[in-house]
């Protein structure tokens, strides 16, 4: 798949759904039940065990996903995890490097950020999307909304302390995407190996995206007047 196509699934569907399991096993159940569910980005995290092992085997046999590595440090695990079939990197940091190197390969990469400066210098060496993480928990959507407004062209993705409540919040706030773990794969749904459950979470963060765009859509149309 081409970077453009790629792209075009963060922007479309608006949810990246962030993996922080323990085990292998937990890895596969939560991203297939996840996209069983609708949502397609899955991001996995280096943390997971043998998670290169996970990209890999998903990339290979779970139609429609795209999967990709997250808590990416430097240009030789980036390397990794596309060797085994990553079509995007993450991190939860900013790191100039991972970003060149992605620019570089062609892939859709998005570093983590949350000042000002961070945001201004991920995009200037050719992030995709820059992450605002932890965002609920230095002001949340009031924040990140901040941020839109200095950075109306820098498309943000929300991501630290996304919840069914304020998701439709932080789209209205400006973010093009949302990245969620905890609350759209709750622990103990994985322990019990809850799919339909977590099927359910994800067409509901689905949902709150497509709410929250289509408030902004009605408030447009408001903005440009009968005539428009």
């Amino acid at each position: 798949m081409k970077k453009f196509e790629v792209r075009g699934w963060f922007e479309d569907t608006g949810i990246v759904a962030s993996v922080r399991v323990k085990s292998t096993e937990d890895a596969m159940f939560a991203a297939q039940s996840v996209v069983a569910g609708g949502v397609v980005v899955v991001e996995i995290p280096l943390t997971v065990p043998l998670a290169i092992t996970v990209i890999n085997q998903l990339a290979k046999t779970t139609p429609g996903i795209i999967v990709g590595a997250g808590g990416v440090m430097n240009p030789a695990s980036a390397q990794a995890c596309l060797d085994a079939g990553a079509q995007f990197l993450t991190s939860d940091g900013l790191l100039p490097a991972v970003i060149e190197f992605a620019a570089k390969q062609d892939v859709v990469v998005f570093p983590g950020a949350l000042t000002p400066t961070e945001v201004i210098t991920a995009w200037g060496v050719n992030a995709d999307f820059v992450k605002v993480v932890p965002c609920a928990h230095i002001g949340g959507e009031g924040y990140l909304g901040s941020l839109h407004q200095m950075f109306p062209k820098i498309p943000l993705i929300a991501s630290g302390g996304v919840t069914q409540q304020n998701a439709a919040n932080f789209i209205l706030a400006g973010a093009v995407a949302l990245g969620v773990g905890r609350e759209l794969i709750p622990p103990d749904a994985i322990r019990r190996r809850q799919d339909a459950r977590i099927g359910e979470l994800a067409r509901r963060f689905l949902g709150f995206v497509k709410l929250g765009r289509d408030h902004l859509a009605a408030r447009a149309r408001r903005s440009a007047g009968p005539n428009e």
